[in-house]
């Protein structure tokens, strides 16, 4: 089996791809993120997911590398990232309680060897219930989300705030669509559920 490279440190996405039970190796991407609120979340996680990836492509040029990235898009329709503070997230729950609010995450498969890529994203949309500001701060300080897309981490607590939620496949919100991921591995040559070429 070819080896296979996770370009994130994130411990969320290291969790859900451990779900595939591929041997794989978690490795910190050598990239700048840059939100830009001016290009479309679509294309923008798509791009940030494929330079996660292509940043490791000459240190592992024999492996397949995969990237992921997130953000979500705020009621102006801007793409926004995490909110880096504990007061930024609070602020940005505040802002987003009882309305419907969507995610995208880009997925990218990057091959060293052929130097070819897919890139695709997921959406998936969350509608936060009505919450007092007391509920918000009592919830960013007990899973300190500021480092989260949206401020809020659905596989924990996070599922409290929500009212309802909607899309293909629940892992992106997490952070990597494994659905997606599953097709791409697949297209490369390895087969989660049978024999890897």
């Amino acid at each position: 089996m070819r080896q296979l490279i996770l370009a994130s440190t994130s411990p969320y996405r290291l969790q859900l791809l451990r779900q595939l039970q591929l041997p794989f190796t978690a490795v910190p991407p050598v990239f700048e993120e840059v939100i830009d609120p001016a290009v479309s979340a679509e294309l923008m996680v798509r791009h940030l997911a494929l330079g996660k990836a292509r940043s490791l492509a000459e240190r592992y040029p024999q492996a397949l590398i995969i990237g992921a990235d997130q953000v979500f898009v705020d009621q102006r329709g801007r793409a926004v990232g995490k909110p880096g503070s504990k007061e930024a997230a609070i602020a940005q729950l505040k802002q987003m309680v009882g309305r419907t609010h969507a995610f995208f995450t880009g997925l990218a498969l990057f091959d060293g060897l052929t130097q070819t890529y897919s890139a695709d994203y997921s959406a998936f949309a969350v509608t936060l219930r009505q919450l007092s500001d007391t509920q918000i701060v009592n919830y960013v300080e007990r899973e300190k989300t500021w480092e989260c897309a949206g401020s809020f981490k659905i596989e924990g607590l996070g599922i409290a705030l929500m009212e309802k939620m909607a899309g293909d496949d629940y892992n992106s919100l997490i952070g990597l669509p494994l659905i997606k991921l599953v097709t791409m591995l697949n297209q490369y040559g390895v087969d989660v559920l049978g024999e890897s070429i």
